[in-house]
């Protein structure tokens, strides 16, 4: 939310967050801090689609951007993407740069439409193997570069910028899609609709992703059922063909998960032993000073180092040996922060501390849950 209002700086915006039924007390939390945003609290988690269209019926802006909670724009970002938007009459909606909570870039930032042939390139584990291929990767358009400017087909729900007067030509989310595929449905109605759709690799944001569901066989069946409504939807003569290639797609995703789960079991495990942590600490010293009097009242003992710009981490991370890196967003913006860990190709781990927020946030992998660490 914090680097949702230093991106909003100077722009006429107004922020509606609907929560599904959230058990952690986030929306309290929120309230507190979040004073002039507008709050709906589901009583049910009534899926994502849901959830966006009842944003979308209490919003009032010509331009309407649906964006995931587990998301730190760069402070530039909405200024760049309304500017592209604007001045592009023939462009309905776009979407940007996507990096994970550890720097690598996520290739759903650009995706083609999902084919029978491309999901189950996709499903089969094949786009893995062949990552840049026209054919094999054509689900996430691998052949494009991911730091060039290009007309794409489908857009994430995680960061989606459209205007409010295509959204009133091709309607808003389809509720039938409980989660994933709606945005690939929506993104489809509008180049239907005879928009073009964009994305803008001019600008990047962190998407911490392994918040919503784990990246397992459960994701799998998720994905296909969901590929499975909108394929019945809007390649209905070629439904019967989608079904046999995905169940066949699955079945090898699923051999080949068992294969990796044998292989990890053969690893030889980590020992158990008293360890000190590597904390580097990275901002002014009246923004570290505060999480390091938290960090130390932990059980787990740590080395803190402290630096003030982001150009020297990557020798403190040499000279220190360090494993854990603590960011601290103010004087060193978003976008600062962001370009500091795609460059630093490093196995430390990253969260990040807003000044005021009392909470310290940060997820290295899209497979598996974030956390956060309550200063209190």
């Amino acid at each position: 939310m914090y680097s949702i209002q230093k991106a909003a700086k100077g722009i006429n915006t107004e922020v509606i967050v609907v929560d599904n039924n959230s058990t952690d007390g986030s929306v309290e939390y929120l309230q507190k801090i979040f004073g002039p945003v507008l709050f709906v609290a589901n009583k049910e988690n009534t899926g994502y689609a849901r959830a966006c269209n009842q944003g979308l019926q209490l919003a009032r802006g010509e331009l309407l951007l649906f964006l995931n909670p587990d998301t730190l724009l760069a402070e530039d970002c909405l200024s760049q993407s309304i500017q592209v938007l604007q001045s592009k009459k023939e462009l309905g909606a776009l979407g940007v740069r996507m990096l994970d909570g550890s720097g690598r870039f996520l290739p759903e930032s650009k995706r083609g439409f999902p084919s029978p042939k491309a999901s189950f390139f996709k499903l089969s584990g094949l786009i893995k193997i062949f990552p840049h291929s026209k054919t094999f990767a054509q689900y996430y358009l691998g052949h494009l570069p991911e730091k060039e400017n290009n007309e794409i087909d489908v857009l994430t729900g995680a960061y989606l910028m459209v205007k409010k007067e295509v959204l009133e030509r091709t309607g808003g989310f389809d509720e039938s899609f409980f989660m994933y595929g709606e945005d690939i449905d929506l993104s489809y109605r509008i180049r239907q609709a005879g928009y073009k759709i964009y994305y803008l690799a001019d600008c990047s944001i962190i998407h911490f992703k392994g918040e919503s569901t784990k990246r397992d066989m459960a994701y799998t069946k998720l994905f296909y059922k969901a590929m499975r409504i909108f394929v019945q939807k809007h390649y209905e003569k070629e439904s019967w063909l989608f079904t046999g290639m995905i169940r066949v797609a699955i079945a090898v995703r699923g051999l080949l998960s068992f294969t990796g789960q044998l292989f990890l079991r053969g690893m030889p495990r980590p020992v158990a032993g008293s360890h000190t942590m590597q904390t580097l600490l990275v901002g002014e010293v009246s923004e570290t000073s505060p999480v390091a009097a938290i960090l130390k009242r932990q059980v787990v003992e740590r080395k803190l180092v402290t630096i003030a710009v982001p150009g020297g981490i990557a020798a403190a991370l040499q000279l220190q040996q360090a494993e854990d890196v603590i960011f601290c967003a103010g004087t060193i913006t978003y976008k600062n922060i962001i370009e500091c860990i795609e460059n630093l190709q490093s196995n430390a781990s990253y969260k990040f501390y807003a000044a005021e927020s009392k909470s310290i946030v940060g997820s290295m992998s899209k497979n598996s849950s974030g956390e956060i660490l309550v200063l209190e």
